[in-house]
Formats: C-alpha cells, sequence, structure tokens
C-alpha cells in the first residue's frame, strides 16, 4: 500500500536529524585535505616549471613561494598531507575490522587530529 505521508518527511537521514559527530567530521575533512593537497601539488608544479622557464619568472613564482603568505600555505599543506595520511592509516584500520567501537573510533579521531599537528611540526622544524 502506498505511503500517503512520504512527501512530509525526508527520505533520508538529513543533517536536521543528526547532529556532527567527531568520526564524520574527521572523515570529511579527510575528504577535504586530499581536495587541497591536489591544489598545493599544483602550486609545486608551478613552482618547478617556473624554473624551466627562465630566472625571471621562476625569481618571481620563488618570491611569492617562500613569501609569508606562500610559507603559510605550503605549512598547511603539509599539515593536509599529515592529517590525510594518518585518516587514511585510521580508515586501513577500520577496514580490516578493529576500532569500530564508539569509543575507540572518537580515540582515533582525537589521534588523528593531535597527530597531524604535531607531526607537522616535526617536519617543519626538522626540514
Amino acid at each position: 500500500m502506498a505511503d500517503v505521508n512520504r512527501g512530509n518527511r525526508p527520505l533520508s537521514p538529513h543533517l536536521q536529524v543528526y547532529r556532527p559527530q567527531l568520526t564524520s567530521i574527521t572523515s570529511i575533512f579527510a575528504r577535504i585535505t586530499g581536495v587541497a593537497l591536489l591544489g598545493a601539488a599544483i602550486l609545486v608544479a608551478w613552482w618547478f616549471f617556473a624554473a624551466a622557464l627562465g630566472a625571471d619568472y621562476y625569481n618571481f613564482v620563488n618570491g611569492l613561494m617562500t613569501s609569508f603568505v606562500g610559507d603559510v600555505i605550503m605549512f598547511l599543506a603539509l599539515w593536509a598531507l599529515c592529517y590525510h595520511a594518518l585518516s587514511g592509516l585510521r580508515h586501513m584500520i577500520w577496514d580490516i575490522g578493529l576500532g569500530l567501537e564508539v569509543e575507540t573510533a572518537e580515540k582515533m579521531g582525537i589521534g588523528v587530529i593531535v597527530g597531524s599537528v604535531v607531526l607537522a611540526i616535526l617536519v617543519a622544524l626538522i626540514v
């Protein structure tokens, strides 16, 4: 029999029904950092292409990339790389069936966030 109230309710879970959870937010950020890394890769490729196109153009691009704004963008790209890698590791652990309990999954989410910040700072200080 047809459901006469079908038009009065959402067809699938909606953002108004569920509150965001740490695991869903960290998963969404993994996707966002993946897209951001593509942008960072394009910037680095631009830097290399500028070197191939001549000294004047390279000096212009190098000035942009080594400026304060360029340093901030590259540090954020480094953080995105660390976050994306740790989040991918977390998802691989989930894929083998470990850490799926809510408490463990939330601890892993916090670990990804804190670990990515610490790892990015350590790499920036070393390099």
